[in-house]
């Protein structure tokens, strides 16, 4: 197919609010040697995109500092990390036979070749995202998914908050008939992480609020707690014997008082700051329990590649609470910020 020389993009201009997405009419990115061009069919938002627009994440010598997610944002940026669509160009002849494909793109860029590789940046922060009608991404990172029974929307729903949740539950070790306690379980990676764990065979102990325990327990939760509530008394009671894994997308207070909560040998893993990044806890519930707190970033190359399996088998089914139009991006995002929402909202290119 012909592509165009141009496209519409929203873009972010600078660190603010919503009135910082502009939509825009931009070239076409041309795809290098080694890359693809990718003509998106659905974008995903995550809570990245406004944290990203707000500078929210701050740096190691200054937590208040306005950065990125890795730092400093060359603007104008095209957001978007969770793009699924059709490879229409290639950079490079070898890679001539991926145009038709229905693909998703792993949005990470990673610090090193291999499997296990971390992620340093992200597309939509530390690249160009899937804001647009068309991105350009690494070949090595599109995954043809051409036969996946997922709709394009709920594969765009995978990469980032998919990603991140297997990246948690591989990072902390989730076994089957072992329990877990998921907080933020009504957003976008903690539905996936309910989702993930019972699939997997786990005991699911989610944190939500009490208008979207129904949609929490529909996900695959076994018990859900009120977070309005009595948290830890409620957990004790669900589970008085303990939680093996924390899954945790809120740390705040939470982490000093989840940590009673494991079980000898029990695992917290913090992929977020949604109550605050200002933790404490108590350590001697750490180490005279032989428990862990671990940190997790999102995915690596390989807990992606296990994503994309579930994708093509369609074991996991992202929930799609909203969609809007390119032109509407910063409405959708402050629908985001309001967390009314249980599951993904996407935009359509």
């Amino acid at each position: 197919m012909s592509v165009p020389t141009t496209m519409r993009a929203a873009r972010i201009t600078g660190h603010g609010g919503p009135e910082m997405l502009e939509l825009a009419e931009v070239p076409v990115p041309s795809p290098q040697p080694g890359e693809a061009l990718v003509q998106v069919s659905a974008v995903a938002l995550n809570n990245t995109d406004l944290w990203t627009r707000e500078g929210a994440y701050g740096r190691p010598e200054d937590p208040d500092a306005l950065s990125g997610w890795r730092g400093t944002v060359d603007f104008p940026r095209v957001q978007g990390a969770d793009v699924a669509g059709r490879i229409v160009a290639a950079g490079s002849a070898a890679d001539a036979g991926l145009v038709g494909r229905r693909v998703v793109v792993d949005p990470a860029i990673y610090d090193a070749e291999g499997p296990d590789a971390n992620p340093v940046g992200l597309m939509g922060s530390e690249r160009d995202g899937g804001y647009a009608e068309y991105v350009t991404a690494p070949t090595e990172r599109v995954h043809d998914v051409t036969g996946s029974p997922l709709t394009d929307d709920q594969l765009a729903s995978l990469p980032t908050a998919y990603g991140t949740a297997l990246g948690m539950i591989e990072r902390g070790r989730l076994r089957q008939d072992e329990t877990v306690l998921v907080s933020g379980a009504s957003g976008g990676v903690g539905l996936a992480l309910v989702q993930i764990a019972r699939a997997r065979g786990a005991r699911v102990v989610a944190i939500s609020s009490g208008s979207k325990v129904d949609a929490v327990r529909e996900a695959g939760a076994h018990d859900v707690v009120d977070r309005a509530q009595d948290v830890v008394g409620q957990v004790r009671a669900a589970v008085p014997e303990g939680v093996d894994v924390g899954l945790d997308v809120v740390a705040g207070k939470l982490v000093g008082e989840g940590l009673p909560l494991l079980r000898e040998g029990g695992r917290w893993v913090i992929a977020g700051a949604l109550g605050g990044y200002d933790v404490s806890f108590d350590v001697r519930r750490l180490y005279l329990h032989n428990a862990q707190v671990i940190g997790s970033a999102m995915h690596t190359p390989t807990h992606f590649g296990l994503l994309m399996d579930l994708a093509r088998r369609g074991e996991i089914r992202p929930v799609i609470a909203a969609t809007f139009p390119l032109d509407q991006a910063a409405r959708a995002q402050e629908e985001l910020a309001r967390r009314r929402h249980v599951g993904k909202i996407v935009l359509h290119p």
